[in-house]
């Protein structure tokens, strides 16, 4: 089981990296968010991975911290009718700070903009993840090198996601703006600091 390579970019696009580590090229499969923190071509990358063996295949899917690979494992081991493919395309519209505000809010109408998620499937995530995903988990969450992402409190982070998504920002796009706002603002940031934030 490959838990986690580190190696040199050798391409990448929004949804694929390939890495050369010990003279192997690994290609693994990102959503979005980590794509936005891959290094260029012919720089350094270390990427958490899970892996998926089946009789034909092998897929990797890698993720820029554990917190996220571990999301993925939560969605596409827990919740039926979540694969690995739609696991990326859920974590490439949102961060993994939203999607646990509101799965632990039970905001159902903002699971529901997920691609490959009906209202059926965003129910079923809130049922077999509520519990597993308290609003402690995601105060704070950290980058492979260990530096915060976010640290605002997953209510007012979701919050001012929210107060974008109103506004008329596409989820993929308010979260991208909170989770940068929240980095620069101190953890009891209150939501109007927030919002003011991802908008200057």
């Amino acid at each position: 089981m490959i838990a986690r390579i580190k190696g040199t970019v050798l391409e990448t696009t929004p949804l694929l990296v390939v890495i050369e580590a010990g003279g192997v090229g690994y290609e693994v499969q990102i959503p979005i968010t980590t794509a936005e923190k891959v290094a260029g071509i012919g720089k350094e990358c270390s990427l958490f991975i899970h892996s998926v063996y089946r009789e034909d295949s092998a897929s990797l899917y890698g993720f820029a911290t554990r917190e996220d690979r571990d999301f993925f494992r939560l969605l596409v081991e827990k919740v039926s009718g979540i694969g690995p493919k739609i696991g990326i395309s859920i974590l490439s519209r949102m961060s993994v700070e939203l999607l646990r505000g509101a799965i632990a809010s039970s905001d159902i109408a903002l699971l529901s903009k997920c691609p490959g998620i009906g209202k059926k499937t965003a129910e079923r995530l809130v049922i077999e993840l509520k519990d597993k995903v308290g609003p402690s988990a995601a105060s704070t969450v950290t980058d492979q090198a260990g530096a915060t992402i976010s640290s605002a409190s997953p209510e007012a982070y979701q919050d001012a996601v929210s107060s974008l998504i109103i506004l008329g920002y596409k989820p993929a796009d308010a979260d991208k703006f909170v989770r940068k706002a929240s980095s620069q603002l101190p953890a009891d940031a209150s939501v109007e600091a927030l919002v003011k934030k991802a908008l200057s």
